[in-house]
């Protein structure tokens, strides 16, 4: 059996328990772990976020594995493990060629682990070896040293084109019959993932809608009568009625900065919690911020303090909504008046704030779960913050692919990406509607910077 020889970054294990199995492959390949990765993850297991938390759970695989054999030889040891049929091959050197400087640690242990990957490629005779990791300067060390480097299959992977807002043309008779159509009937090529639609006359006239069921429900003028938070443009419509229609389990958008993505989540839960359609709403942010500062927070003293030092981009949000409906006189609009009506929001429609390591061992029910900044969140944590959602909630996750701060994501593997993936596909289980915000509505600075950044 040709097997693959796979020496691992640090960066690998903190993504998450998988990858090492599935580089595995049910023993046809050997996962080589350099000591100094073991240190790294040492340092990592007492953090109370997710990294922390992957660091523990590799702590429990080897916990697990059984020792087949110490193997001494010149220069290095070798402690050869099996996890069921997963091989683990753990290699520590007598003596590393790298110095260990005390103002770039990082780099000493990059290379101090390329070290034990150059090893690897000749200890392990005529078995391929690869070094993996996401950071992109490692992979560089390792080329110097002539070690064949990869990243993970799915940083590899193709983002697959997925047309969520579609734009067809249709009789001007139909154009006045839309509402309730079966949209096969109107486009014969509709996926899946086509939620959202623009319907244009041959003269000149436009209808816009939202597909439930394959049938069309056409937004229209008076949707958002009587909303104090109003939205400004077409794609802010369909996701605003797509929300408070209440027609879906999953609501998910993927939208650049400014577009509103937060503002339109939390007002358009709180106007069905208004329709006693659900009892709270439940915002959970995973965002750096969080995952830095997440146990300090938790012995801040105060619900408020917690609810503004932790979840800032929620407060910002509670203040907007607290002014656009505190609009009769100048005097409503006083800082003190503000935080009250701010509290009162919070109270009446029992707005919480949920930080993710919380969720293990929590069932949720009957409220709207709002996952904000969730291109920073990994898979194996949207599972564990979906899995906490009984059938009577809506989860609504939001994020942005352009602004990804997590060290150990990228656009092709994280939370969001999966679940706009998933819309493609209809399941029993869930009813998906997925769009994407392409307009900054902030004002003239939001128009500024994305005029002049995001040049492509």
């Amino acid at each position: 059996m040709n097997k693959k020889i796979y020496i691992v970054d640090t960066n690998i294990i903190l993504q998450g328990l998988h990858h090492i199995t599935e580089l595995c492959e049910d023993g046809k390949n050997i996962v080589v772990i350099p000591e100094i990765v073991l240190i790294e993850l040492e340092n990592k297991k007492k953090l109370l976020d997710e990294v922390g938390y992957n660091a523990r759970e590799f702590a429990r695989f080897l916990a697990d594995a059984q020792v087949k054999k110490i193997e001494q030889n010149n220069g290095f040891k070798i402690v050869k493990m099996l996890n069921n049929d997963n091989i683990i091959d753990i290699i520590s050197k007598d003596h590393y060629e790298t110095p260990m400087e005390q103002n770039s640690i990082a780099e000493s242990n990059d290379k101090r682990i390329i070290e034990v990957a150059q090893l690897a490629k000749h200890y392990y005779k005529n078995r391929k070896a690869i070094f993996l990791s996401l950071d992109v300067y490692a992979r560089v060390f390792a080329l110097f040293k002539e070690v064949e480097t990869q990243t993970l299959r799915e940083d590899r992977a193709e983002v697959p084109d997925i047309e969520l807002f579609k734009s067809i043309e249709v009789d001007d008779e139909i154009l006045k019959k839309l509402n309730g159509m079966d949209i096969q009937d109107l486009d014969k090529t509709h996926l899946e993932c086509n939620k959202s639609y623009e319907f244009r006359g041959k003269n000149g006239k436009k209808e816009y809608g939202i597909i439930d069921n394959k049938r069309v429900i056409l937004h229209k003028k008076n949707d958002f009568h009587g909303f104090k938070v109003k939205p400004m443009n077409i794609h802010q419509k369909l996701l605003s009625k797509a929300i408070t229609s209440d027609i879906y389990d999953l609501i998910v958008v993927d939208a650049k900065a400014g577009s509103g993505k937060t503002l339109l989540a939390i007002y358009g839960a709180m106007r069905l919690i208004s329709k006693g359609l659900y009892d709270k709403i439940i915002y959970t942010r995973n965002s750096i911020e969080s995952l830095d500062r997440g146990a300090d927070v938790g012995f801040l003293s105060g619900n408020e303090e917690k609810f503004r030092i932790y979840n800032m981009a929620l407060y910002d949000t509670m203040e907007f909504i607290a002014k656009s409906m505190n609009k009769k006189q100048d005097s409503d609009n006083e800082p003190e008046n503000i935080k009250q009506k701010i509290d009162e929001l919070i109270l009446k429609y029992r707005i919480e704030k949920l930080w993710p390591g919380e969720a293990r061992g929590r069932t949720l029910n009957n409220a709207i779960v709002i996952l904000d900044e969730w291109q920073n969140s990994s898979i194996n944590t949207t599972q564990l913050i979906l899995s906490r959602l009984d059938s009577s909630c809506m989860a609504i996750v939001i994020g942005s692919n352009r602004q990804i701060d997590n060290l150990y994501l990228n656009k092709y593997n994280n939370g969001l990406t999966s679940l706009i993936k998933q819309s493609q596909f209809s399941t029993n289980e869930l009813k998906i509607f997925a769009i994407e915000l392409q307009t900054a509505v902030r004002g003239k600075f939001a128009e500024f910077s994305e005029r002049i950044y995001e040049k492509k």
